[in-house]
């Protein structure tokens, strides 16, 4: 669909005014401490999310519309354009394959805030259109309901399954068109959201127990509140928090849908992850509009339970395939089976771990709105984790190739015949993950910095510039150079900034254990305690050059004695970074269960641009120790067997599966 050179001036121009406009229509958390920046406020330089995001750009996201245009595998646009009467057929996918489209939607509106494309922004238009067309009357829009309607089949009502994610698509849509206004200042899909949101507010005017079972996945929560700050509609605030508050009137709730108890009286993370972590989410979204308090002990005591006794070290979570949740808890007869669970406290399996990329996922877009509202560094650092660990592993290097689940381990004889590939598949059935990940990758710039009436928040370092306006219209221009997370040094230089004083805050992150920092080359007398933000206030000049250095010495990682899989194992840390052995870097026919790590083991960074698109490893010496054949026996005598040294190299966790069928493990036995 190429443009000539008028349209594209045309299309230059339209995107210049109506970011002014969109940028004016935002509604202020008035219960947020820190305030998030516009994706279009911060553009990456060169470096890691540049280098992902570019990924995400070419590769990612058209095979992604290669997929979801056609129907070799499932139909996704061709159910709204069955629903809209534009095609024959049926519905054939997952109930929840519309909220999947809208990820893939908002990953391309995202890509257009930095470097806007006239063609995507057609294909856009032209989809808005199809959607809006599939959309009834009244607002409802869930293709599979439609679609049956369409066929004569009246018998297939809105809400008459509870799992049929009606409202964690229309929850996706209302999101996903919140950004493409903000993005292009268009109202087209928003409108369509609108409806449908009003369409909500209608069926739930008087929430009845019946209608409580209806939040699977509850994406709307935050959907609705992203609506309301877009529009500044309180009808919409209502609504989320009447849905809220409507889970607590449910009689056959149970841990799947963490509506066994209400939610007041919840202390722990239970149940299927992405689930959980979504209603976390939206709940400490609601939270920073109402500034409602008992909101806050439970997400505080869930927080807890979850980093303490449940997160697994690459920050990825939903430990268990299926369970019962809590499965050892004496209330057996109210307790509910789970997909994907929590598990209980310190329950990490390592060769079965689940981790479904959309948990992982969640896990950040839950402590992000944490750290909005609390402005405490610890939510960063957990997110940061995830980011870097256990979402970045969902996608392949080439970026067409995704995992479902996240396993700490993989071994050639394996205890159990998984479900779920151990190799990263272009489709996967439940293809919730794939454009979940490319959203998240091409909005990773949303979360760099934050914003306070006065003060700039640096939460995550690589490569960028900033351009933003503080409450007082003041303009802030930064730029910042650095090889995070390879390289600890970051350069920060004011390029303009308000000639009154202004603070910069630093995120000092939990593993920095001796960072410093000059300004203008002179060191600052200012405390940088880990997990913390370093605050530097002064009027500040043009020219003016920060140097925060954070060290990252490797780091071996032990876990809790009640972690039964990893007692007397090793993880290897360095920076953000988790670290994990592929069989692939170890000499020919050595297997991992023959491997141990000694505990002074010497490990040596070292980047390396030739190896997986540019990384650093670590090279040291490890222990063989050659295990021999076992037969058809569960326990044999012991023999203290002859340890050998062998070189080894270590690569990040997120890299691995990229060379080949491998055996890989995060944690490795202790010499």
């Amino acid at each position: 669909m190429p443009m000539n050179y008028t349209q594209l001036i045309l299309f230059a121009i339209a995107c210049c005014v109506t970011e002014q406009a969109s940028a004016q229509s935002v509604q202020v958390s008035p219960h947020r401490v820190v305030v998030p920046l516009r994706l279009a406020e911060v553009k990456w330089a060169d470096g890691f999310w540049r280098q992902r995001l570019a990924t995400c750009r070419d590769k990612t996201v058209p095979a992604m519309w290669e997929i979801m245009r056609g129907t070799k595998y499932k139909p996704y646009l061709e159910h709204f354009r069955i629903a809209a009467g534009l095609s024959d057929g049926t519905y054939h996918g997952a109930p929840f394959n519309d909220g999947d489209f809208y990820k893939w939607m908002e990953a391309v509106c995202a890509l257009q805030a930095t470097e806007p494309d006239p063609e995507w922004d057609q294909r856009l238009d032209e989809i808005v259109e199809i959607i809006g067309k599939a959309q009834r009357a009244d607002g409802y829009l869930h293709t599979p309901v439609l679609i049956a309607n369409r066929n004569g089949d009246t018998t297939v009502k809105p809400f008459g399954d509870r799992f049929n994610f009606e409202m964690y698509n229309m929850g996706h849509l209302m999101t996903v068109a919140c950004v493409h206004h903000d993005l292009t200042g268009k109202d087209s899909l928003l409108n369509i959201a609108r409806k449908a949101a009003n369409f909500l507010d209608n069926a739930y005017r008087n929430p009845t127990p019946e209608q409580a079972g209806h939040a699977i996945c509850p994406s709307h929560y935050m959907g609705l509140l992203d609506l309301y700050r877009t529009t500044g509609e309180t009808r919409y605030l209502n609504l989320a928090e009447r849905l809220i508050q409507m889970r607590d009137q449910i009689v056959d709730g149970g841990d799947d849908n963490q509506d066994r108890l209400p939610f007041m009286r919840q202390n722990e993370a239970v149940g299927h992850a992405v689930r959980a972590t979504y209603l976390y989410a939206g709940i400490a979204d609601l939270y920073a509009e109402t500034g409602d308090k008992k909101l806050l002990k439970p997400l505080t005591a869930i927080w807890n339970n979850l980093v303490e006794k449940k997160l697994y070290i690459t920050g990825g979570c939903g430990a268990l395939y299926d369970g019962a949740s809590p499965d050892g808890s004496k209330d057996q007869g109210s307790i509910t089976r789970v997909h994907q669970a929590f598990g209980r406290n310190y329950q990490l399996p390592n060769t079965t771990a689940h981790n479904e990329t959309c948990a992982n996922i969640g896990n950040v877009l839950w402590n992000w709105r944490m750290f909005l509202a609390s402005g405490e560094a610890k939510y960063i650092d957990v997110m940061e984790l995830a980011l870097y660990n256990s979402v970045l592993s969902g996608v392949s290097l080439n970026g067409t190739g995704f995992f479902y689940t996240n396993p700490l381990r993989v071994s050639e004889a394996a205890p159990v015949d998984l479900r779920w590939s151990r190799m990263r598949v272009p489709f996967v059935t439940s293809f919730c993950c794939p454009p979940n990940v490319a959203r998240t990758i091409a909005q990773v710039s949303g979360y760099a910095y934050a914003k306070s009436d006065n003060a700039i928040w640096v939460n995550l370092y690589s490569s960028n510039t900033l351009d933003t306006k503080l409450r007082s219209g003041s303009r802030v221009l930064l730029e910042q150079r650095t090889e995070y997370p390879w390289n600890g040094k970051v350069q920060i230089t004011v390029v303009e900034c308000p000639a009154q004083p202004m603070e910069l805050k630093l995120r000092i992150p939990g593993w920095a254990k001796s960072a410093t920092l000059k300004v203008d080359g002179e060191s600052v007398a200012t405390e940088l305690t880990p997990g913390t933000y370093a605050s530097l206030e002064r009027t500040w000049k043009p020219g003016t050059v920060i140097e925060l250095n954070l060290p990252m010495p490797v780091q071996l990682i032990e876990s809790h004695p009640l972690v039964e899989e990893t007692r007397n194992h090793l993880a290897v840390k360095r920076g953000p970074i988790v670290y994990c052995l592929e069989s692939i870097d170890l000499p020919k026919g050595t297997s991992l269960a023959e491997v141990r790590i000694p505990a002074d083991v010497n490990l040596q960074s070292r980047f390396d641009a030739d190896l997986l698109q540019g990384v650093t490893v670590l090279e040291g010496e490890f222990a063989f120790l050659g295990t021999g054949d076992w037969p058809d026996k569960l326990y044999r005598e012991f023999k203290r067997p002859d340890s050998t040294p062998i070189p080894a190299t270590l690569v990040p966790y997120f890299t691995w599966s990229n060379r080949g069928a491998s055996e890989m493990s995060v944690w490795l036995p202790l010499n």
